[in-house]
């Protein structure tokens, strides 16, 4: 498991990087498709995600909790620096990701 406080060191955070960045390249509990959060289709992002986590063997928690993990984990992170279009893109593969996985889809 990575831990923040040793990142710094691994990823140069004293030059300038962000640790939320090293943690989304070098998640250890998903494999993710490149680039996958640029991705403009909602359904294709859950889909990716959905598969990513029901492979994984490194995952401690359910591939739909480990999948919607990630996704709010990427779009908490991008924050204000997002395009607001992908934003809502990513918004929609939330929705997207819930029916995938028969939950309820939020009004």
């Amino acid at each position: 498991m990575i831990k923040k406080r040793d990142m710094g060191k691994r990823m140069g955070e004293e030059k300038g990087g962000k640790w939320s960045a090293y943690v989304t390249q070098h998640s250890n509990a998903l494999d993710l498709d490149k680039n996958v959060f640029t991705w403009k289709n909602p359904r294709r992002i859950a889909k990716s995600l959905k598969q990513s986590a029901e492979k994984s063997t490194r995952r401690k928690t359910t591939p739909y909790a480990s999948a919607m993990s990630m996704l709010n984990f990427y779009i908490n992170r991008a924050g204000e620096n997002m395009d607001p279009n992908q934003k809502h893109v990513l918004q929609q593969a939330k929705d997207e990701l819930r029916k995938a996985f028969n939950r309820p889809v939020k009004e």
